[in-house]
């Protein structure tokens, strides 16, 4: 077991080496990444990303849920506040779902899935939670219906939890504007 004396040291040792003060609150590569939380996958090792190149949110599956959808929006508003932070240029935002993704066991109780997405159980078909990559599409579906924002882009990725490999299936595609 991992315990708070381990994350205490592991924290001294990045604090000293690895630790930059430099970082804004609003990502430094217009980056928001949506993916699970499976110990897997680790955006940051994954994509190799760099300490505050991008936002991270993660959830279950690496769905976009309404609950997801709500914590964008109130990122938008601290990405706002922090206009002059702001790196200029698009936004991408990249979905990330992963193969071997323990949501699909999920799919033995519709009504906890149905709960999660906010839907009636009658739908969750819709959903492809057995297929990622059918499921990023469906996600990426959602943003181009949910967002609408000048210099927003999105984009879907399935990484291979057998190989390390990321899989684009949908590429950068910029969502309607307001």
């Amino acid at each position: 077991m991992t315990s708070a004396d381990d994350l205490t040291r592991r924290n001294a040792k990045f604090a000293a080496a690895g630790f930059s003060a430099d970082p804004s609150i609003s990502p430094s590569g217009n980056l928001m990444v949506v993916c699970c939380v499976d110990p897997r996958v680790d955006p940051t090792r994954v994509l190799g990303l760099e300490q505050g190149e991008a936002a991270v949110i993660r959830n279950v599956g690496g769905r976009i849920t309404p609950a997801t959808l709500r914590t964008m929006a109130l990122l938008g508003e601290v990405g706002q506040a922090d206009r002059d932070g702001r790196p200029a240029g698009d936004w991408n935002l990249v979905i990330l779902h992963h193969t071997d993704c323990g949501m699909t066991d999920l799919a033995a109780f519709p009504a906890l899935l149905a709960d999660y997405f906010e839907i009636p159980a009658r739908d969750l078909d819709a959903k492809a939670v057995g297929d990622p990559v059918a499921s990023v599409r469906v996600d990426v579906g959602i943003i181009e219906r949910e967002i609408r924002a000048r210099g927003f882009l999105v984009s879907g990725l399935v990484y291979d939890v057998a190989t390390g490999l990321v899989d684009t299936v949908v590429g950068p595609t910029p969502v309607r504007s307001e």
